[in-house]
């Protein structure tokens, strides 16, 4: 019990009389960070930010005449990464992909939802002390969150060489960076917090975006088989083992075993506080923004409908704990999935109008997350304020 962060000792105690063994596997995950990413970057911190993204590049793209010039850490951290887990089967991902495509805007907007969710835990001090989603830059983080989505449910993206694999990575080396840079900042109490992007937290927002993405894409309309739902799980498995999840808090990819450890990280989790309250609001706030909507009525009202789903997802309670306003959501569920139950049987009867709309909604979604390139730059300061662009 000495060893656990402090905020998390309520928690803890309610969640291993449910739970012993996941909620004690949670709870010792939070002061652990990620070791080889870790000590990659730590190897590297002398160096200045265009010659490591150099470094980083040179690692996604296999090229060994760069590498060779890196300390053996950095080295390391990619060589642990060129064979996929035994677990991994490129073709049991096949069905997901298919649901993803044929429910991408539910799914997008069940990850928005989830993103929220995840905003709702201590995770959110790590956004507030870079001020990164509260500097304005709230769009883009939702852009790069959206693009990393979307990329790993595209055919052969997790492969070797392609941007899902590189994003999946590149993210892990963003949060190694962003460890050291809030450990050297010396304003963070790991006694009290445990690790800044720990472990745990990196376990639970895997379970998030992969257990709990299907339950909410399904309460939004989307109908999954069970061939579909393993292959989500399959693909949120490998990505999260490449972003630096520990295979410990992956539940063997098992959707009930990873629902379970969901629920059991967020008992052990303390209440919102302010930070999550914030940047959860500022979420919100950015959509109007990336959809393109720039009357401001048009904005008011998307942001409202944005509100009253993720109170009817969210439940009142975190909705309130997260000072959402406060709107009834009786009959908007049922009324999601109705409407979507209309769209599937018109494709029945003009099959090539909803495959055009189908079309035009992922259109939509790549020009709105798209980024101009693939970026190895990661930032080189912890404020947002401060750090050259990245």
């Amino acid at each position: 019990m000495n060893r656990i962060p402090s905020v998390y000792r309520s928690g803890y105690e309610k969640a291993r009389a449910l739970d012993p063994v996941l909620a004690r596997a949670y709870v010792e995950h939070t002061v652990l960070g990620d070791p080889l990413a870790d000590a990659a970057i730590a190897a590297v911190a002398d160096r200045d930010q265009k010659t490591l993204a150099g470094y980083i590049r040179a690692g996604m793209e296999q090229d060994e005449s760069v590498l060779a010039t890196t300390p053996r850490e950095f080295r390391d951290f990619f060589r642990n990464l060129e064979t996929p887990p035994p677990w991994f089967d490129s073709r049991a991902v096949l069905p997901g992909r298919r649901a993803f495509h044929l429910y991408s805007d539910v799914f997008i907007q069940a990850f928005f939802l989830v993103t929220v969710r995840n905003a709702a835990t201590p995770i959110s001090k790590v956004f507030h002390a870079t001020g990164r989603v509260l500097s304005g830059q709230a769009p883009r983080r939702i852009r790069q969150n959206t693009r990393h989505f979307i990329e790993i449910m595209l055919p052969n993206s997790l492969e070797r060489h392609g941007d899902g694999w590189k994003l999946s990575v590149r993210i892990r080396l963003v949060h190694a960076q962003v460890r050291r840079l809030i450990r050297l900042a010396g304003e963070w109490d790991e006694s009290v917090h445990g690790v800044p992007v720990s472990a745990a937290h990196m376990g639970l927002s895997s379970a998030n975006f992969s257990a709990t993405l299907i339950r909410e894409a399904m309460r939004l309309g989307a109908d999954l088989d069970a061939e579909m739902r393993k292959g989500i799980m399959q693909i949120w498995r490998y990505a999260s083992w490449l972003a630096g999840t520990p295979e410990a808090l992956l539940c063997g990819g098992d959707e009930d075993r990873t629902a379970e450890f969901s629920e059991i990280a967020r008992i052990c989790e303390p209440p919102p506080g302010e930070e999550s309250t914030a940047i959860a609001n500022q979420l919100v706030k950015a959509l109007p923004e990336i959809a393109g909507k720039a009357a401001p009525g048009a904005r008011r009202a998307m942001e409202r409908h944005v509100y009253r789903v993720s109170r009817a997802i969210l439940g009142h309670e975190l909705a309130d704990q997260l000072q959402f306003p406060r709107y009834h959501t009786a009959g908007l569920l049922p009324a999601l999935r109705c409407m979507r139950r209309v769209l599937r049987a018109t494709e029945r009867v003009m099959p090539g109008l909803t495959r055009k709309l189908r079309v035009n909604s992922f259109v939509f979604l790549l020009e709105t997350s798209t980024l101009l390139d693939m970026s190895y730059l990661i930032p080189d300061k912890l404020k947002a304020k401060d750090t050259s662009p990245w």
